[in-house]
């Protein structure tokens, strides 16, 4: 706690403050006729990094006023519908009237078909890679077809993953919402025209928290123009099962006000099939072979809500509520399980069933309350309080039926399970930036409360309903971490450098009541960051960057239950999880800012896997976390975008790596077994401008991943073959779009586990193979930016998902 008072005295000790005037800016938009543009933005840019710093819209004569100017060297911009003007360069120190910023009509004519678009543009800085998108083809996509489609992004189902390692998302620097599945049906409903850039972050900085991997960081257009805008929005996707999605969200601004409320349903009935072959083995080999297919009917019916007021005092004091709501009531998964069980010759012993049902209620409601005074002088101070109430309740009814192979009956196993848990999230938290003459500082402090308690009572049915109480448990789990940060920024004409240290005292206690155990950790770590940048000249740049890491347990991989899918295949918990630490390197090189060369070497230390054994004496298959004694992954990716004409953009991203985990067999003699993998990964994507308006565009796109290192698994080559046409309508107010997904029907793999005395393999068969339809209505001052944003909480990121 001594070390996190320093970091206190230390951030204080930079907070400053000096007055100064502020000035006015006005003129006239125009095009190259001479023609007022109604309704056109200006926007004050700095000289240095093109940032933007102040802005404002045009009224109905193309007549615009920038306000609350501090005295300084300024670029002035104009832009409307994806034209822009020339930089006009400024020295403002007094109140200026200016003349006509003139917009030209850049439009070419190539057979046909007029451009309108640009091509996506990707820009290195010190501390991450940036995706600029904005007026780009790809803006009509969906958010999630954005980030799918970003240099270093592989999908793997419902997961963003960068360099074998789960991605978190952010949107403005604030964390989206909990599992994979939930993160992607928003942003599938959150248009992409509102994207300005995507940000791949591989070591995040030190204001970022210690938790987690590579950030991927969406950086929305900002609020200029006043007035109230709004849309309707539907799609309707056809896989095994049809699924539907209805969404509006109403966007509100004024001088001082930004008001912004969202709502969306989406009814759906998904399907997954999973195939599982499984030789359990002896010491003479193969004396039984599995042959499971599971089949899994999930309907659900989820609700989210939330709603963003920004209020601004005046032009240094501002306050912002963010809150959340994902109700999702009455989940049902329809499960049955057939399996096939011979000897060792292959001749058939028996046959097995397993009709599961499950019932789930599944809520999660946060708010997020936060104060910034901005200080005359670059730099602010950000206070922000957050509040995360998330409670599941499940039961399980399930039973299994046994029978020889002329199909009379052996015997049946029947059990009902009821499981609940309630996790309680509380953060404080404070950060400062400023600049010391031409030195960036960043200083904060934060506090983290977290209250997890969970119940599972377990039951069996055969001879009526009895309790069992080895198979039951309470588990409660409290964790308290206390962060301190400080970091400094510098740029030269050549070099910029920055670098940070953050630290976090961790204490937390997980009691199993009905095991008598408790596991309590108390430890004090430091997470050192360091950028550098230097540009040759204009042609050639080279970065190195370094990060140390913690990836803590997930709450419900602590909780020592058994999630069952019959009674020889189950999930277990381990409470005795530990926190894992990595050391990331990133070497790159960047060639005219189009050719892109990145090496990296990750060492992840006893990283938190997912592993699944197989137990042969009692033909069991038991997956569970664990704590590996080793792992590292290292590779080398390329990205490369290229206009092969004015109306075609190809984008190009190719990966090589090597990963191994070597980890403890606890089913083979407890002896460590090593995992590795040599692959690769190729992603082609086409964009094409069709019509002499801009407002057809297409996308064809093919990623090919030879195999992948999951946990003990090795997963087998994959490809997805897309499909995308939009096209918008009614002066841009309405879009409709058509997307074909998995056209090929090979982005389902099989996964194998091929080790000593373990050999099984599955492959999850999911919905990929579909087409989706999608229709957007925008109306009031569409064009608009809003103000939405999400909840940034890492400890929200640890929260169960399916």
């Amino acid at each position: 706690m001594r070390l996190l008072l320093l970091f206190f005295i230390i951030a204080i000790g930079f907070f400053q403050e000096a007055m100064g005037q502020s000035f006015q800016l006005s003129g006239t938009i125009k095009d190259e006729s001479g023609t007022p543009i109604a309704f056109a933005s200006a926007f004050l840019l700095h000289p240095e990094d093109g940032t933007m710093v102040n802005g404002s819209s045009a009224d109905e004569n193309g007549m615009f006023i920038i306000e609350n100017i501090q005295p300084g060297l300024y670029l002035l911009k104009a832009s409307y519908i994806g034209q822009v003007s020339k930089d006009l360069p400024l020295d403002i120190d007094r109140d200026i009237k200016i003349g006509a910023l003139v917009i030209p009509q850049q439009v070419e004519e190539l057979d046909e078909v007029v451009v309108f678009s640009n091509r996506p543009k990707v820009e290195r800085k010190v501390d991450r890679l940036v995706f600029n998108v904005e007026n780009s083809v790809l803006s009509q996509s969906s958010s999630w077809d954005i980030l799918s489609q970003t240099p270093g992004v592989i999908t793997i189902r419902d997961e963003f993953q960068i360099r074998n390692q789960p991605a978190v998302v952010y949107i403005n620097d604030r964390k989206v919402q909990l599992s994979s599945e939930e993160i992607r049906n928003l942003l599938e409903n959150y248009q992409g025209e509102n994207i300005k850039s995507i940000e791949v972050i591989n070591n995040p900085p030190a204001r970022y928290d210690a938790e987690g991997g590579a950030v991927l960081n969406i950086v929305t257009s900002k609020n200029i123009s006043l007035g109230y805008k709004g849309n309707v929005n539907t799609n309707y996707t056809q896989g095994v099962f049809p699924k539907y999605n209805f969404g509006t969200s109403h966007f509100y601004k004024t001088k001082k006000l930004n008001l912004n409320a969202s709502y969306s349903y989406a009814p759906r009935k998904d399907f997954k099939d999973v195939r599982n072959e499984t030789n359990f083995i002896n010491d003479s080999g193969i004396f039984s072979r599995w042959d499971t297919d599971f089949d899994k009917i999930n309907r659900f019916k989820t609700h989210n809500a939330g709603i963003v007021v920004d209020y601004e005092f005046d032009d240094r004091n501002e306050i912002n509520f963010t809150s959340n709501a994902q109700i999702s009531p009455d989940r049902k998964y329809d499960n049955f399980q057939y399996t096939s069980m011979e000897n060792g010759q292959g001749v058939l012993d028996s046959t097995s069933t397993t009709t599961s049902m499950l019932d789930e209620d599944k809520n999660n409601i946060s708010g997020d309350l936060t104060f910034k005074h901005s200080f005359n002088e670059n730099g602010s101070i950000r206070i922000n309080g957050h509040y995360t109430n998330f409670d599941q309740a499940r039961t399980q009814d399930a039973r299994s039926d046994y029978f020889r192979p002329d199909g009379s009956f052996i015997r049946d196993y029947a059990f009902f399970t009821d499981e609940k848990q309630d996790i309680e999230i509380i953060t404080a938290q404070v950060d400062y930036n400023s600049q010391l003459g031409e030195i960036g500082v960043e200083a904060g402090l934060k506090t983290s409360l977290i209250n997890s308690q969970s119940q599972l009572s377990f039951y069996t049915q055969n001879n009526g309903r009895e309790y069992v109480s080895a198979l039951s448990d309470d588990y409660l789990y409290d964790e308290d971490v206390y962060a301190g940060y400080i970091s400094f920024s510098k740029d030269w004409e050549k070099w910029s450098i920055k670098a940070g240290l953050r630290a976090e005292q961790t204490e937390s206690s997980g009691n199993s009541l009905v095991l008598s155990k408790v596991n309590n950790l108390d430890y004090f770590e430091l997470f050192p960051t360091f950028y550098l940048l230097h540009s040759i000249n204009e042609h050639h740049s080279l970065s190195f960057d370094y990060s140390r890491k913690i990836k803590r347990p997930r709450y419900e991989d602590l909780n020592p239950f058994r999630t069952f899918i019959n009674e020889n295949i189950f999930y277990e918990g381990n409470p005795y999880l530990l926190p894992s630490f990595s050391n990331n390197f990133n070497l790159n090189y960047t060639l005219n800012q189009e050719y892109f060369f990145d090496f990296y070497y990750r060492d992840n230390g006893n990283y938190i896997s997912t592993l699944s054994f197989q137990d042969n004496d009692n033909q069991v298959l038991i997956d569970m976390s664990q704590n590996v004694l080793e792992s590292t992954s290292y590779g080398f990716d390329f990205n490369y975008g290229k206009s092969i004409t004015n109306y075609w953009y190809l984008y190009s991203y190719i990966s090589i790596f090597h990963e191994e985990e070597t980890f403890l067999a606890l089913e083979s003699d407890e002896i460590s077994a090593k995992n590795d993998f040599n692959g690769f990964y190729v992603d082609l994507t086409n964009y094409i401008t069709l019509s002499q308006d801009g407002t057809f565009k297409g996308e064809l796109g093919v990623a090919y991943l030879s195999g992948y290192l999951v946990g003990s698994y090795i997963q087998a080559e994959s490809t997805n073959l897309t499909l995308g046409l939009q096209k918008s309508l009614w002066n841009r107010r309405a879009q409709i779009s058509l997307s074909v997904n998995d056209i090929l029907g090979k982005a389902n793999p099989w996964n194998t586990s091929k080790y000593l005395n373990q050999n099984n393999m599955y492959r999850p068969v999911e919905e990929t193979q579909n087409f989706r339809i999608g229709f957007t209505y925008n109306f009031g001052n569409f064009r608009l930016d809003d103000n939405k944003r999400e909840i940034e909480k890492e400890e929200r990121d640890r929260l169960g998902s399916e």
